[in-house]
């Protein structure tokens, strides 16, 4: 008999014709996501599970598949399923990182020009009819050539959005737990700072850490308060990173000139307030969302389940599952 594989939610048509020549495939393709009864189903059923951040795969889940042999996340991310537990189970995690920074970089650049020049409300501006002719304070914005950028988290993602930043002109400064090398900084012009310092100098400030105990919540109504109140922050990381009630608080008051959030502290519920804004941008999660690379994630995702299911170690093993 063919390996069982559930895929939990709409996925790449080629990636799926892939696993179909190896396995016999449930496939979710609704566009809603599974209920927790659902997905105990499906992991009682499977040799292995494609799955979604929007899928909680806790112990319930993961203790019902007796035969499971890996669940692999779709995404960089991976908050969503209980690493631990897994690993107890002998059940390998995976997830899809290395193949979405440039990606998320473009779209965090979209929002940082599209945030600071107020591209959205003066889009809805024109189609409402509104528009009569060019005026001298129309939809002033703020400039982005050469002002600073603070970059919180200068991995994969925040280096490639850094390094666009070399075609503005900016100053780039950067914190994180371990200094980069001294030949990366140059390469990005790019000053190791303390956050404080970050979030007093920066124009514009962009999350990309991922959620762990010591960054959740790291940005609260103290951060915010520290930066100038012409600065613009954007979150392309995770939303749990920063308090969203505090930040629509802190635009409400003009504490800062406006925000750009793909993620959200309670996604995919919007805290209350937040849509009223005109000074925040709201797309829904759609960092990596470019044909190409939803391809390329989708092609990993069904390595790493040939690789389970020739009993070789999963490709891309997340962080955390061997210990580490």
């Amino acid at each position: 008999m063919k390996p069982v594989v559930s895929v939990t939610n709409i996925f790449s048509e080629t990636a799926l014709d892939r696993l179909r020549q190896r396995c016999e495939v449930v496939y979710n393709g609704s566009g809603v996501s599974l209920s927790a009864s659902e997905l105990k189903q499906r992991a009682a059923e499977s040799d292995a599970m494609v799955t979604y951040l929007s899928d909680r795969i806790d112990s319930e889940v993961l203790d019902a598949g007796k035969k499971l042999k890996l669940v692999a996340n779709y995404g960089a991310g991976f908050n969503n399923i209980d690493v631990a537990c897994a690993r107890e189970n002998q059940v390998w995690v995976t997830n899809t990182p290395g193949v979405l920074h440039e990606t998320t970089a473009d779209l965090t650049w979209a929002l940082i020009l599209g945030i600071a020049r107020a591209i959205v409300p003066a889009d809805r501006y024109t189609r409402a009819g509104r528009f009569t002719g060019w005026q001298a304070k129309l939809f002033l914005g703020h400039d982005v050539y050469g002002k600073t950028l603070g970059v919180i988290g200068c991995g994969e993602i925040g280096r490639a959005v850094a390094r666009r930043a070399l075609g503005f002109d900016m100053k780039v400064l950067y914190c994180q737990r371990n200094r980069l090398p001294e030949e990366k900084e140059k390469r990005l012009n790019a000053t190791y700072v303390p956050l404080e310092r970050l979030l007093r100098e920066s124009d514009f400030v962009t999350l990309h850490v991922p959620l762990t105990e010591e960054t959740r919540y790291m940005i609260r109504a103290e951060q915010i308060a520290m930066m100038k109140s012409t600065a613009y922050l954007i979150n392309t990381a995770r939303g749990k990173v920063m308090d969203d009630r505090a930040l629509v608080e802190a635009l409400r008051k003009g504490m800062i000139a406006g925000a750009a959030l793909d993620v959200f502290e309670n996604e995919p519920d919007l805290t209350e307030g937040m849509t009223e804004l005109d000074n925040i941008l709201i797309p829904p999660h759609i960092g990596s969302a470019s044909h190409a690379t939803r391809e390329v994630m989708a092609n990993l995702v069904v390595d790493n389940v040939f690789d389970a299911l020739d009993g070789t170690t999963p490709r891309t093993l997340v962080p955390g599952w061997n210990g580490g």
